[in-house]
């Protein structure tokens, strides 16, 4: 999940920080079922004992077929909203320069 790849971690591994890439972030807790979450970009940091994960966006699922669609629906329904958000901003950018423009000249 890493730039690199997968990252395994220990006990008693060295204290690090790691930039996360989107995918399938699989982890297991002492004494308690693995769990499945797919990420998008963001940060992992382990200190200590503790694994800490900050991410934008992420979907946790225990059947990787439905977390597979789940995934699809939410990140393209969240691009789409996305691009209908620049568009907006482009607009009030330009409608600002056009404005600012003009008070220039004036």
């Amino acid at each position: 999940m890493t730039p690199g790849g997968s990252v395994g971690f220990l006990p008693h591994r060295a204290d690090c920080v790691a930039a996360i890439v989107p995918g399938l972030f699989t982890y297991q807790a002492v004494g308690a079922d693995e769990i499945t979450v797919a990420l998008d970009e963001g940060v992992l940091v382990k200190v200590g004992g503790e694994v800490l994960v900050s991410v934008r966006r992420a979907i946790a699922g225990s059947d990787i077929e439905q977390l597979h669609k789940n995934i699809t629906a939410e990140f393209l329904t969240l691009d789409d909203l996305q691009q209908a958000q620049r568009h907006v901003s482009a607009q009030i950018e330009g409608g600002f320069i056009k404005r600012f423009a003009a008070f220039e000249n004036a």
